[in-house]
C-alpha cells in the first residue's frame, strides 16, 4: 500500500471516528433533554439527527452538501418539533460540520458555507422562539463563524508547512546539483592538469628514454645500461596508461578495461626487467572477484613493491597470492633497511590501508621480530561466492 492510500484510509477512519462521536453526542443530548412523549415526529427528528451527523463520515470533497444537510435540521427540527427555546439538537454536528466546511472549501463555496451555517442557526433559534437579540448572534459566531475560523486556520497552517518542506527539499536538492557541479568542476580541473602536465613529462621521458637507448645501441654500450633504459620506456608508457584510466575515472567514462591480478604477471614483469628480484607464489584455485575488489588488489600489489623498493636494502621481494573457498590474500615480504619506516607511517602505506578498509578488507604490516624483513598482507573475505 502506497504512503498516499494509507493516509486517505486514516483520514476515513478519523472521519468515521468523528460522526460517530456526534451521533453518541448529539442523540444523548436529544433523548435526555425532557422533551414530550414519543411521537412520530419525534422519531423523525432523531433520525434526521442521526443521518444529518452520519453524513460526516463522507468524503471531504461533500463538505459544502454536508454542512447545508446539518443546519437544515437543525433549523428544520426545531419548527417540526415546536419544542422550547432550550431544545438540543444535533449541535455537535453543526460544530464539525463548520469546521469541515472552513478546512476543505476554497474561494465562494466556503464563504457561501459560512453564510449558510450562520442563517441556518439564526433560523433555528428563531423557530424555538428566540428573539434575534445579542444572545443569538453571539450563539451565531460561536457555533458557526469560530469552527470555519479554526478550520481555514489548520488547512492554512498546514499548507504553510508542506509549503516549508517543499523549499527545504528543494533547497536540499539544489545543494547536491551545486556539490556535483562543484565536485564536476573539480574533477575536470584535475583532469586537464594532468592531461596538460603530467602527461605531458611522462611522454617526454618515454621519448627521451628511447632516443638514449637507441643512440646507445649504435655503441659499446653497458648491456645494462640499455635494459635501464627499456625499463625507463615500458614505465613511462605503463604510467601514461594509468593516467589515462585516471582521466576516464574523472571524466566519468570506463571505456578501459581497469587491470586486476590476472595482469600481476605483466606487472612484475616490469620490475623484474629493472633487475629488481622479485618471485610469485600463488596457492588455490583462481576464481572471478568482484570488479571492485580485483582493481584494488592489483593496486595494492603496485604500492607494495613500490613500497619494497624504496625502502627494502635491495633483496628478492616475494609476493604470494592466495586462493580460498570464501577469501583472497595478497602479502609481499623484503629484507628492509633499519633506518627505514617502521609503524604506520607513510603515504603508500596510508593508501593501502583506505583502499582496503573502503572495500571491506583488512591490512596488516610490520616489520617481523627479527627486524630484518617487512611483510604486507591484504585480505578480503567473501562469502557470497562461497
Amino acid at each position: 500500500m502506497s504512503p498516499s492510500d494509507r493516509a486517505r484510509r486514516f483520514l476515513a477512519g478519523q472521519s468515521l471516528l468523528v460522526a460517530g462521536a456526534c451521533v453518541v453526542v448529539d442523540v444523548l443530548a436529544f433523548v435526555v433533554q425532557g422533551l414530550p412523549p414519543v411521537t412520530f415526529a419525534w422519531v423523525v427528528a432523531l433520525l434526521a439527527v442521526i443521518v444529518a451527523d452520519a453524513l460526516l463520515a463522507t468524503p471531504t470533497r461533500w463538505s459544502g452538501w454536508v454542512t447545508a444537510a446539518a443546519v437544515a435540521v437543525n433549523a428544520g427540527c426545531g419548527l417540526l418539533l415546536g419544542g422550547p427555546p432550550s431544545l438540543r439538537l444535533n449541535e455537535a454536528g453543526v460544530l464539525v460540520a463548520s469546521y469541515r466546511a472552513g478546512a476543505w472549501l476554497r474561494g465562494i463555496p466556503a464563504v457561501v458555507s459560512l453564510a449558510v451555517v450562520i442563517g441556518g442557526i439564526v433560523a433555528a433559534f428563531h423557530a424555538r422562539g428566540y428573539p434575534l437579540d445579542w444572545y443569538v448572534a453571539i450563539a451565531a459566531i460561536k457555533t458557526g463563524l469560530v469552527p470555519w475560523v479554526v478550520g481555514r486556520y489548520t488547512t492554512a497552517r498546514r499548507e504553510f508547512l508542506d509549503e516549508l518542506r517543499r523549499q527545504a527539499e528543494q533547497e536540499e536538492r539544489d545543494a547536491r546539483d551545486a556539490v556535483s557541479r562543484a565536485i564536476a568542476t573539480d574533477r575536470a580541473g584535475i583532469a586537464r592538469d594532468l592531461h596538460d602536465v603530467v602527461t605531458h613529462h611522462v611522454s617526454a621521458i618515454s621519448v627521451h628514454a628511447g632516443a638514449a637507448r637507441l643512440r646507445l645501441a649504435k655503441t659499446d654500450a653497458d648491456p645494462a645500461a640499455l635494459l635501464s633504459l627499456r625499463s625507463v620506456e615500458e614505465a613511462s608508457r605503463s604510467a601514461l596508461g594509468d593516467l589515462r584510466n585516471m582521466l576516464d575515472v574523472l571524466h566519468g567514462v570506463r571505456s578501459v578495461e581497469q587491470l586486476g591480478l590476472a595482469d600481476i604477471d605483466n606487472l612484475l614483469h616490469g620490475f623484474r626487467a629493472a633487475s629488481i628480484p622479485v618471485r610469485l607464489h600463488i596457492t588455490g584455485e583462481p576464481f572471478v572477484l568482484p570488479p571492485a575488489v580485483d582493481i584494488a588488489l592489483y593496486r595494492v600489489v603496485q604500492e607494495m613493491l613500490t613500497n619494497a623498493l624504496r625502502h627494502g636494502d635491495g633483496g628478492v621481494i616475494t609476493v604470494t597470492v592466495r586462493y580460498e573457498a570464501a577469501a583472497v590474500e595478497v602479502a609481499t615480504l623484503n629484507p628492509y633497511r633499519a633506518s627505514g619506516p617502521v609503524g604506520d607511517g607513510g603515504r603508500g602505506l596510508a593508501g593501502i590501508r583506505n583502499r582496503v578498509h573502503a572495500l571491506g578488507g583488512r591490512l596488516h604490516a610490520g616489520p617481523s621480530a627479527q627486524g630484518r624483513t617487512w611483510s604486507t598482507s591484504v585480505s578480503f573475505h567473501l562469502p557470497e561466492l562461497t
